[in-house]
C-alpha cells in the first residue's frame, strides 16, 4: 500500500477554472518526492490538496490508507516562514504544540533539540526579526518537524533564499527527513534542487502530471555531486520534460 495515494485528483476554482486535472500519484515511505513544473502549473494547488488544506471537487486521497485530514501526522512548510514576530524562535518551534495543549519540559527539549540540529542554539530566546531569511526558514522548518510528523509538505521553503543558504539549507533538509525516516512532498520551480534532493520528481503541466522520474544518485549531500554528468543528465531530462520535448 502506498504511504499517500491520490486517486483521479480535481479541483478547480469557483467550479470555472480548472486547477488540478485527474491527477493520480503515489507516495513511498520514508521517500522524498518533489513536484516540479512552470509557474501556474498547479503544483502548490495540488500540495495543499495532498496535506488535506483543500478538498478535492472530485476524487480520493488517502494517508496510509485513511482521508487525508490535517492532524499530528503532518507538518506543512510554507514559502514564507510565517513565523509571529512577537514570539521568541523557540515559542515559534512549540506554537503547534500550545495551541493544543500545556507546553511540557519533554516539549521544550524536543524544540532545544531541533534548534540544535538546525544550528539555532543561540538564537532560541530571540525574536524573528534578528534572523536572516536563512535562519528565519529554518525556524518554520523545526516548526514543522516538533510533533514529529510522518508526513511532511514543502511549498518552496528556499526560493527567496540566496544560493549558497539555498544549499545549505538542503542539506539541512535531507539529513532531517533521513533522521526522522519522514516522507516528503516538496514543490519546487527549481530544476537542479529537485534532482538534488528527491527520490522521485514528478512534473505537472496545466494541472496535470505529464513525466515521472526516478532518481538514484549516490553521496547525495556531497556538493560536487551537483557538477557530475549524472546530475545533469537528470536536470536534462526534466528540463525536456518541462519544456515538452522541446
Amino acid at each position: 500500500m502506498s504511504f499517500l495515494r491520490l486517486q483521479d485528483v480535481h479541483y478547480s476554482y469557483g467550479n470555472k477554472h480548472l486547477i488540478v486535472d485527474a491527477v493520480n500519484l503515489e507516495l513511498e515511505k520514508g521517500k522524498f518526492h518533489s513536484i516540479l513544473g512552470k509557474s501556474g502549473c498547479g503544483k502548490t494547488t495540488l500540495l495543499k490538496l495532498a496535506a488535506g488544506l483543500l478538498v478535492p471537487d472530485k476524487g480520493s486521497i488517502q494517508l496510509q490508507g485513511m482521508p487525508i485530514k490535517p492532524s499530528e501526522k503532518i507538518g506543512f512548510v510554507f514559502q514564507s516562514p510565517t513565523l509571529l514576530e512577537w514570539k521568541t524562535v523557540i515559542e515559534n518551534v512549540l506554537l503547534p504544540v500550545s495551541l493544543k495543549r500545556k507546553v511540557t519540559k519533554e516539549d521544550v527539549e524536543a524544540a532545544e533539540t531541533l534548534l540544535a540540529l538546525m544550528g539555532l542554539s543561540n538564537y532560541k530566546k530571540e525574536f524573528p526579526t534578528m534572523l536572516s531569511g536563512g535562519q528565519q526558514s529554518r525556524v518554520s522548518i523545526a516548526r514543522a518537524l516538533i510533533q514529529t510528523p510522518s508526513m511532511l509538505y514543502l511549498d518552496e521553503p528556499f526560493s527567496a533564499l540566496d544560493a549558497i543558504t539555498r544549499e545549505e539549507l538542503q542539506n539541512d533538509l535531507l539529513r532531517l527527513c533521513e533522521l526522522h525516516q519522514m516522507t516528503v512532498l516538496f514543490v519546487t520551480h527549481d530544476i537542479s534542487e529537485a534532482v538534488y534532493l528527491s527520490d522521485r520528481i514528478a512534473v505537472m503541466d496545466k494541472g496535470r502530471i505529464i513525466y515521472d522520474l526516478s532518481v538514484d544518485l549516490q553521496e547525495r549531500q556531497d556538493a560536487e555531486i551537483r557538477y557530475s554528468q549524472p546530475f545533469n543528465q537528470l536536470c536534462l531530462q526534466i528540463r525536456t520534460a518541462i519544456s515538452g520535448g522541446k
